[in-house]
């Protein structure tokens, strides 16, 4: 960055010179831009002007380029409230190169999404500016020693607040006593300008960034409180108004010491996953001899060792050895899987009853655990489209209280009111309104929801799909792999007349030679063998395959192809209305030229342990079932009458399931579409939400809010009950912060609610919004 105009962008997919220059015009077109220069070799282009970033990036996406751009965590230290949250986003957004800064009150953490290689000083500078910071490494690791020290100071500020509060107590059964007023002030003075030092500091940053946030509020008030009892104790007045202050600063010094405990125990799942991970490895030397070594030394084609009842830890593939695998903490399956050579084993789990010899695949950050804890720490940092009611309302909120407080303070003096009680009125208000609460509702609901879901075996990647999910009335299925079990096994071969079996299933095996579709694998499994593959072989998308063997050009493929193909099926009709009245899937082995049907392929597929549970599940909850498959109606009929799936889109190309979601929603429905393969993608980036299966490929996971540890259908109800239950607290919590703001600021204002009563009900109001929260994480997914 040469100045505050101009900004040096990473570009990528720069090849050429042409490239540059295309680039530099896509730049040079936006308004605001004065210039853009471009560099192919550094692959950075220099910008001034004043166009926002997003701007820059469209332009670049629009000619066929991208921004470099990375995503970093911070902690943010110092925030007590909505209106801290909100700030500290708008600061951080506001440096050049910072693309988004989600910023969750709950975690106190700011998940950013910058420019590749932005100096991290600028960032730590804004967030100063604001009037916080940047917590360290080292600060972080400090929590256990921060927490016992908060116990001690908590303990010291309700020792010094207990005779305020015996004084209280006693008021409320007609005995007035409080110690004498000097008593009163020693005791007060320490909770004032010690315990309640850190109010004074971060209302102070508040004020030198023109903004307000909770603190400036409690300094306010309390001072207030004490300045004018201080002033009373002088001029001999026996009335005096210590207790209001001391309480209050011992009540606010409560909530928050509960709160920090609440936040840490909804950010627990992150921390659960990455203590799955062992912190010493066996590696096998080059002689054979195990050594003991940090995991963190752990390298890609490590040979590993792993004893019964150890974690494994690494990612890897077993070569010796047989064990069963508790994989429950990392997916939510109790059973125990057995792994035997050949097989992949996954960081963090635990080999019951074998001895196992595996080669690493992937270590530290490029593992399985550490990518799902990854995505369940963006999702806890996610922002549900809720949240933006909450930004606006705090962003105006502290200004708008401070107002209240002054006309509540005016009001009673122009009613004929002393001053010390138009003052005390104005200090309820200020401590009654305090909006933490209201930035802990749906942060601290999601944190908890998403880490629930996650022991489960559901990983959400966005806040988004909670609210989506709470709508869904449609759920459709993708059939194989999804609600069946994916292996289909080659139930029977029907050659036409004059063609020998064992040709056909050759040519057929020849076709299917190293692919990886299930239909394809069972054709191998049959022919026992992994032949040559076709000639000129080329894939029909959504039909089948084609190649040339032994001199002739043959297909294979769905009746769809066989249809197009123009050969005539009647030599195998018997079969084929056999097959179809057995439910099996049909594909044809076909001559191309001239079109000839060679032989009928019938094949069977078992539904998934728990599909038909799991559809009732769904129907139970009120939300309809369909199926979506690229088999024939009779096979995909045959599945879904054997699952109680009364809809079926059968034979529907990759294309075709996406405008079938389209049609559904065009009818009003919200769906949701499950799925695990290649031509799910496009369904599951149509609806309103998709869920992959875990097994199925990156393609499908990727397309996905929603992801499914273990192919497992129950988990497709178990999803939408725990997103449903997170939405519910969130709307509570929502309910609950309003209407506690709505309900207090003008008890306090009309003198109903004292001081140190409103000090007691404003810490209740943010620890209840977080307990509530936190009962989301006794959810367990139905069996």
């Amino acid at each position: 960055m040469a100045d505050a105009s101009t900004l040096s962008l990473p570009v990528t997919g720069m090849s050429c010179a042409s490239c540059a220059g295309r680039v530099e015009r896509a730049l040079s077109r936006l308004p605001g831009i004065a210039a853009a220069r471009v560099n192919l070799a550094s692959q950075r282009a220099e910008v001034t002007g004043t166009a926002p970033l997003p701007e820059l990036a469209a332009a670049l996406d629009k000619a066929g380029y991208g921004l470099a751009t990375e995503s970093r965590s911070l902690g943010i230290e110092g925030m007590t409230c909505a209106s801290c949250a909100g700030r500290v986003e708008r600061a951080l957004r506001g440096v050049p190169g910072v693309l988004d800064a989600p910023v969750n009150l709950a975690s106190e953490r700011a998940a950013l999404t910058t420019l590749a290689g932005l100096d991290p000083a600028l960032l730590a500078a804004a967030v100063e500016r604001a009037g916080y910071r940047v917590t360290t490494a080292e600060a972080e690791d400090a929590g256990p020693a921060e927490d016992r020290r908060g116990r001690i100071e908590l303990a010291i500020a309700f020792v010094l607040a207990a005779p305020f509060l015996v004084g209280m107590l006693g008021m409320a059964f007609g005995r007035h006593w409080m110690p004498p007023g000097w008593v009163q002030a020693l005791l007060a003075a320490p909770l004032q300008f010690w315990l309640g030092l850190r109010f004074y500091r971060a209302g102070w940053a508040a004020l030198r960034a023109r903004t307000g946030n909770m603190d400036l509020l409690v300094a306010l008030g309390t001072s207030a409180a004490f300045g004018l009892s201080l002033v009373l104790l002088l001029q001999g007045e026996p009335h005096l108004y210590f207790e209001a202050a001391a309480l209050v600063i011992a009540f606010v010094l409560l909530g928050r010491h509960l709160e920090g405990r609440a936040r840490r125990a909804t950010g627990a799942a992150i921390a659960a996953l990455l203590a799955l991970r062992p912190r010493l490895a066996r590696r096998l030397t080059a002689d054979g001899t195990e050594e003991e070594i940090s995991a963190a030394l752990l390298r890609p084609g490590d040979r590993l060792v792993v004893r019964p009842g150890e974690r494994i830890p690494a990612d890897g593939t077993v070569e010796e050895g047989a064990a069963g695998i508790d994989e429950s903490a990392l997916t939510g399956e109790s059973r125990a899987v057995e792994k035997s050579p050949g097989d992949s084993v996954a960081t963090g789990t635990v080999s019951l009853d074998g001895r196992l010899v595996l080669r690493a695949t992937a270590v530290g950050g490029e593992t399985r655990l550490a990518q799902v804890a990854a995505l369940v720490e963006a999702a806890q940092a996610s922002r549900a489209p809720v949240q933006k009611l909450v930004d606006r309302v705090s962003a105006v909120f502290v200004p708008a209280v401070l107002g209240v407080a002054l006309l509540t303070l005016l009001g009673w003096l122009a009613v004929g009111a002393g001053i010390a009680t138009a003052l005390l009125h104005a200090v309820a208000v200020l401590v009654i309104a305090c909006p933490c609460a209201l930035g802990l509702a749906t942060p601290a609901a999601i944190m908890a929801g998403t880490g629930a879901a996650a022991r489960a075996g559901i990983l959400i990647r966005d806040a988004a799909a909670l609210e989506q999910a709470g709508r869904i009335t449609l759920v459709a299925f993708d059939k194989t792999g999804t609600l069946t079990e994916g292996r289909p096994r080659l139930a029977g071969l029907t050659p036409a007349p004059g063609v020998p079996e064992a040709e056909a299933l050759a040519a057929a095996a020849r076709l299917q030679a190293g692919s990886e579709h299930p239909l394809a694998r069972a054709v191998l499994a049959a022919a026992g063998r992994h032949p040559q593959p076709a000639e000129d072989f080329r894939a029909l998308p959504g039909r089948g395959v084609e190649g040339v063997v032994d001199g002739r050009r043959v297909m294979l493929g769905s009746p769809r192809l066989l249809q197009e193909s123009g050969a005539d099926p009647l030599a195998l009709s018997a079969g084929i209305a056999a097959a179809e009245a057995a439910g099996q899937t049909l594909s044809f082995l076909i001559e191309a030229e001239p079109p000839r049907l060679l032989a009928l392929l019938a094949f069977e597929d078992a539904p998934r342990p728990g599909a038909v549970a799991a559809i009732q599940a769904l129907q139970a909850q009120g939300v309809a079932t369909a199926m979506l498959s690229g088999d024939g109606p009779a096979a995909a009929g045959a599945v879904a009458k054997a699952l109680g799936i009364a809809e079926v889109a059968a034979g529907v190309l990759p294309e075709g399931k996406a405008a079938r979601i389209a049609g559904w929603q065009a009818t009003g429905e919200k769906v949701a579409m499950v799925g695990d393969g290649v031509n799910d993608a496009a369904a599951l980036a149509t609806a309103e939400l998709g869920i992959a299966m875990g097994s199925g490929t990156d393609v499908a996971i990727a397309a996905a809010p929603v992801v499914l540890l273990r192919p497992d259908p129950a988990l497709v109800p178990a999803t939408l009950a725990v997103t449903r239950a997170t939405l519910r607290k969130i709307k509570g919590n929502l309910v609950w912060a309003f209407g506690f703001n709505a309900l207090g600021i003008p008890l306090a204002a009309f003198g109903l609610l004292s001081p140190a009563l409103a000090g007691a009900a404003m810490a209740f109001s943010s620890v209840a919004v977080l307990g509530n929260a936190l009962l989301l994480t006794r959810w367990r997914a139905k069996p």
